[in-house]
């Protein structure tokens, strides 16, 4: 048995009373360099807009909340839905938990919201997640240079994407 099948994993709808979790997640010094984070009302907007989905991750045998993930265009007519954010709680990376989210985002993705396309976007700078999206079957579309400001200047945006076709030729079965 593999690490990311040993550590139960589930997502559940966030609610208004998870914020506090989630800014505080958000805001951990060890995170803020790989996102852009939200404010409160941003956040309180995904949880209630038809077209995105909450999810706080909780993990563990006693599913402790572990960080959350965001899916936008879960309604797109295009058929293309975007892992918006996944964060962990620093202690809960390495774990093997955002691997196994990834893969519970993409069957939700490609299964519930009938996706053609699963797509996100990815700093530069963070060369750890864009190993774990390929290794997920996720294939780099191209970069927007120096579209995000940060402390120290400006990095990069990498789009990536994975196809319905792709990912049941990798997920036989579903």
């Amino acid at each position: 048995m593999s690490s990311v099948e040993a550590i139960r994993v589930r997502l559940r709808p966030t609610m208004s009373s998870d914020l506090d979790f989630v800014l505080s997640v958000e805001q951990d010094p060890l995170n803020r360099s790989f996102i852009t984070p939200w404010d409160r009302t941003q956040h309180e907007g995904a949880i209630r807009f038809p077209d995105s989905r909450h999810f706080i991750v909780e993990a563990g045998d006693a599913y402790a909340s572990v960080g959350f993930v965001i899916l936008q265009g879960c309604r797109n007519p295009n058929r293309s839905v975007e892992l918006k954010r996944i964060v962990l709680r620093p202690d809960a990376q390495r774990r093997g938990i955002g691997r196994t989210c990834i893969r519970l985002l993409a069957h939700m993705a490609f299964r519930d919201f009938g996706a053609h396309r699963f797509w996100l976007d990815v700093k530069a700078s963070n060369v750890r997640a864009q190993a774990l999206y390929r290794s997920e079957g996720f294939v780099e579309e191209g970069r927007l240079r120096d579209s995000v400001r940060t402390a120290s200047g400006y990095d990069s945006q990498v789009v990536m994407s994975v196809l319905d076709s792709e990912h049941a030729a990798r997920h036989p079965g579903g």
